[in-house]
């Protein structure tokens, strides 16, 4: 309850803000443009990434007691230059842009799912083998499209753990958990994916991407659970002390329990779609930025979910459920310090042929103008594997052309290309997706010896570049 009162203390805080400015005041924060950054300020954002990458793989007791403190490093190692060169004013105003628009209702989202559906408990002795965490796998890839990534992912990890306790060779099945539940399984809706929800906002009709990545994600979810079977049932064949199956006659029929959670995970769907569908016209600035009132709503109606989910679910429900806060935290205080660094990054990307990293975006268009779809599908998912794939998704959306109704028209294939490049390959890193994250760090507490930043990305190369190779090859050439 005390992590949930610091979350509400922070929107007060928010709320507080909300003030109108002068019209001075206004144009003292005005946003800086990323024409003429240089690539270096991309340093403290690469610097975050290799910190994430490389401490736990060689100190990770000090990682474990002081990753607060490094993200706060690399969040200064930012801001103070940036502060010198460019002012106070600017400064303040990127950092309000970016925690009101994308990181405060990215943790606060994230945190309702993660308080919510760690009171729903999945009790009941599941024996885990091939054709069971297979089925597993399969169900949570498409709850994740109907409660999102976050919930299929803190609904079933914990259960799929249980299942599989003291197995020897559990890693490949927490690895392609975060292949399908926290990514892929969330492409067939608004509701499965951050970057999904920002196309919804900006005019995409809400069952596009169903019609539309259906396909993309059949193939795909259906080679890697196909794929998963198999090598499951290698490394199962090739455990030295298989858990003990049930008994006949022993009862193992399953019991959820928690259910009350189960209409608060509906609660926080209507909150998300209120933002999107109620429009009242209010809004404020808060430092040159634009806040709507609906999005306010979202956020405190989500802190509210949260606060009642922990008021009416049995402490002991949670113990069992071997819930605690230490994942969210560790999400937050990461993800902070990279919404922070990746500010200039997105920047320079959004100056399209006029920044830095020109020669990329010349990669998307031809010399006609018209787009590359395959250049699409894989720079914006290189980009999701390693920046936060919402931005991303925005700028190769506005990159497109913007349109809702021109890309969902003629362009059709390029949108479909740029959902499926940020869905998909934020499954190809640790920090691609926040679900990826929690996930690892409920399987470590849990004991399993998860591969490293690098290990993991060996996993993705090995079992996802050629899927998303052959769906270039169906779809986008």
């Amino acid at each position: 309850m005390a992590v949930i009162g610091r979350w509400g203390s922070i929107a007060a805080a928010g709320a507080a803000l909300l003030v109108p400015m002068s019209g001075a005041h206004a144009a003292s924060a005005a946003p800086f443009s990323g024409q003429g950054l240089s690539p270096l300020w991309g340093v403290p954002f690469a610097g975050m990434l290799l910190s994430i990458a490389l401490f736990p793989l060689l100190a990770n007791r000090f990682w474990h007691h002081h990753y607060g403190k490094v993200a706060l490093f690399w969040g200064l190692a930012f801001i103070i230059p940036f502060s010198l060169n460019f002012g106070s004013s600017v400064t303040l105003h990127e950092v309000v842009h970016a925690a009101l628009l994308e990181y405060i209702p990215f943790i606060v989202l994230l945190a309702a799912l993660f308080t919510v559906s760690g009171g729903i408990l999945v009790a009941g002795h599941i024996h885990g083998g091939p054709g069971t965490n297979t089925l597993i796998l399969a169900l949570g890839t498409v709850l994740a499209s109907l409660i999102g990534t976050t919930g299929a992912s803190m609904v079933l990890i914990r259960p799929l753990l249980r299942a599989n306790e003291g197995r020897k060779h559990n890693v490949h099945t927490v690895v392609f958990f975060i292949f399908l539940v926290s990514n892929i399984g969330g492409s067939l809706t608004p509701l499965g994916d951050p970057p999904l929800f920002l196309g919804f906002l900006k005019g995409v009709s809400f069952f596009w991407t169903t019609t539309h990545l259906f396909h993309d994600t059949v193939v795909v979810a259906g080679i890697l659970l196909v794929v998963y079977y198999l090598l499951e049932r290698y490394f199962y064949g090739r455990e030295p002390s298989r858990p003990a199956a049930p008994e006949p006659g022993t009862e193992t029929r399953l019991d959820v329990r928690g259910l009350q959670n189960v209409p608060l995970l509906f609660a926080i769907i209507g909150a998300i779609l209120l933002s999107a569908l109620w429009k009242p016209g209010v809004f404020f600035d808060v430092y040159g930025t634009r806040l709507e009132l609906q999005w306010i709503a979202r956020d405190v109606l989500l802190v509210l979910i949260a606060v009642v989910s922990m008021m009416v679910t049995p402490k002991l429900l949670r113990e069992r459920n071997g819930f605690d806060w230490e994942p969210i935290l560790e999400v937050g205080k990461l993800f902070a310090a990279i919404f922070l660094t990746i500010i200039p990054v997105i920047a320079i990307l959004k100056a399209g042929t006029d920044g830095a990293f020109a020669p990329l975006v010349r990669l998307v268009t031809t010399e006609t103008g018209q787009p590359v779809n395959i250049a699409y599908f894989w720079l914006t998912g290189a980009l999701s594997s390693f920046l936060d794939n919402a931005p991303t998704y925005l700028v190769f959306f506005n990159l497109a052309g913007g349109d809702a109704h021109q890309l969902m028209g003629p362009l059709e294939v390029t949108l479909e290309a740029i959902s499926a490049g940020a869905v998909f390959m934020g499954a190809m890193t640790y920090i691609g997706n926040a679900p990826n994250f929690m996930v690892l760090s409920i399987a470590r507490h849990r004991g399993v010896k998860m591969p490293s930043f690098f290990g993991y990305i060996g996993w993705s190369v090995i079992f996802l570049v050629p899927c998303f190779i052959l769906l270039s090859w169906l779809y986008y050439l």
